[in-house]
């Protein structure tokens, strides 16, 4: 999923549910998924597909109310689809292989390399925090690096220890 394509799709929504009647509840209520949905892809959250369920089910009703042209509503209802089943992909590929690169804009072979010096690095120090991490990366930021970090726990390769500032990664046993 790209962060610019669920920016463009949400204020896009937003754009025409300014078109409903000012006191319309279905207005509010489609834009408060919307928000859902973004602010989970933001904070890098599994988005539930049952939200983007209920969103598909107000675009039906938004439809029959005659309150926008049906093919622009049509047509955003075709974009959150696509969200739907890019979420999907990614579980179905989540469940039988390594997950995929959340780092947006990224190559995956630049991905993976530095996967593999944190994993040298963890092998040579024993443990690691990602500030540590950083100072060999200085030009990725610190969230990329824990999305690495994230990545490499979430496949069972690291183990994670401790709580915020205290967090340190060691080598799965």
């Amino acid at each position: 999923m790209n962060k610019d394509f669920l920016l463009k799709i949400t204020n896009e929504l937003y754009r025409l549910t300014l078109l409903f009647p000012k006191k319309e509840p279905l207005r509010y209520k489609i834009r408060e998924v919307a928000d859902e949905v973004l602010a989970d892809f933001v904070s890098n959250k599994n988005t539930p597909k049952e939200k983007l369920e209920i969103l598909d089910g107000y675009f039906e009703v938004a439809k029959n109310q005659n309150w926008i042209k049906p093919e622009d509503i049509l047509n955003l209802q075709k974009e959150y689809c696509n969200l739907k089943e890019q979420l999907k992909q990614e579980e179905k590929k989540t469940e039988t292989g390594p997950l995929p690169a959340p780092v947006l804009g990224e190559e995956k072979a630049g991905f993976a390399e530095r996967q593999k010096k944190i994993l040298e690095i963890l092998k040579e120090k024993g443990k690691v925090q990602v500030w540590e991490i950083k100072r060999i990366f200085p030009q990725i930021s610190k969230r990329t690096l824990r999305r690495d970090f994230e990545n490499l726990f979430k496949r069972g390769i690291i183990e994670r220890m401790g709580e915020r500032n205290e967090t340190y990664y060691t080598q799965a046993r």
